[in-house]
């Protein structure tokens, strides 16, 4: 045990001396948060909308004046030039256009068939989706509530009233929903990136045959190597929980001590799969790659930024190989809808089984001479 503490004391002065190691231990956090939690978001807003309007009747100004106060567009108008809307979607500085047809409000009255036209641009397909999403509810809307506020309805039609319940994120806001992701990736890069460089650098600096031919067990280097990074990546975390909630008010539903020893669990996971890589390569370049390789991999498949049920079958199947999946699952669970141990339990008997796996592949592959 001493000698373990001697190669902790050692690993922290090496850290700790090492000034750009020691800015990117506090900066990686607030920038990653403050940049990504903006950046990386599929909420789509101000898309930019022309409406044609053929008619100029009461109904197409408060037909424009409700797109006008949805937050979603930024709303252009004009007179019947539908070959301007056209030049204007072709070269790209307008989403869509909608026209309303000359008496549009006479046939509405007087229950004759009508409607109106949208196109849209459709080069992005999501934001394209999203825009007809939006423009068709807030149409549909309109209609529905001219019909009822001029009393122009069939007495044998009834309307549907929808009410909705938002849970775990009544707001709605796409910031609540990647914050917990973007922790998820805090804690991984600095697990991942800084335990595979650290035993390739001594290998390459010449430090760890000195440290080879010392008394020390395998099992006290590599936990000595290991365990700083561990420690650097709860507290990581826990300055990144801080900074979410002061900049963000992301709320934290449910335990923060399950959520600290799930994240000591996945970290396990995350070291081995470092020194496996450590392992394996002889250079800071090899492992820098190997790294960028996994964690690129290991990201795409975790939810982050895609769900898992809109991948591929293959996917899916690939997904369960991937302990960042089941940390993102359980963060976002633990953080947003209070899970307790109970319904989070499937994911930790996994993240223990990798980390039995991996870390014994690791310290097999590991010659300590």
């Amino acid at each position: 045990m001493r000698n373990l503490f001697i190669i902790l004391k050692k690993e922290f002065t090496q850290i700790f001396r090492d000034k750009v190691m020691s800015r990117m231990i506090i900066m990686m956090p607030i920038v990653q948060l403050l940049l990504l939690a903006h950046a990386a978001t599929f909420d789509i807003k101000n898309i930019s909308l022309l409406i044609v309007d053929n008619d100029n009747s009461t109904f197409s100004s408060e037909f424009i004046a409700k797109f006008n106060g949805n937050n979603y567009f930024i709303t252009h108008w004009n007179y019947g030039n539908q070959k301007l809307a056209e030049s204007k979607l072709m070269e790209g500085s307008i989403d869509l256009y909608i026209e309303i047809p000359n008496g549009f409000e006479k046939n509405l009255l007087t229950s004759q068939e009508s409607g109106v036209h949208v196109t849209v641009n459709a080069i992005d397909g999501a934001k394209a989706g999203l825009a007809m999403f939006y423009s068709n509810s807030v149409v549909n809307e309109l209609i529905n509530s001219f019909s009822r506020n001029k009393g122009y309805i069939n007495i044998n039609q009834k309307f549907i009233n929808i009410e909705y319940s938002h849970w775990f994120n009544p707001e709605l806001n796409y910031t609540t929903f990647m914050v917990p992701g973007i922790l998820v990736l805090l804690v991984s890069m600095i697990g991942l990136f800084l335990s595979s460089m650290n035993i390739v650098r001594e290998k390459e600096i010449g430090t760890l045959e000195q440290l080879n031919v010392t008394p020390i067990k395998k099992s006290e280097l590599l936990l000595g190597k290991l365990l700083p990074f561990w420690f650097i990546a709860l507290f990581e975390l826990g300055f990144g929980l801080i900074l979410a909630k002061v900049f963000f008010d992301i709320p934290m539903e449910g335990s923060l001590w399950l959520l600290f020893a799930i994240s000591a669990i996945y970290l396990t996971v995350i070291l081995g799969i470092g020194l496996f890589i450590s392992t394996i390569t002889s250079t800071q370049q090899q492992a820098m790659l190997f790294t960028w390789f996994f964690s690129v991999i290991f990201i795409l498949l975790s939810g982050l930024f895609t769900a898992i049920e809109n991948m591929p079958y293959w996917a899916q199947v690939l997904t369960e190989f991937n302990p960042v999946k089941y940390y993102m699952q359980s963060t976002r669970m633990i953080m947003l809808k209070g899970s307790a141990y109970d319904d989070i339990s499937v994911f930790i008997y996994k993240l223990t089984a990798f980390s039995i796996v991996i870390n014994s592949l690791a310290i097999l592959l590991y010659r300590k001479r």
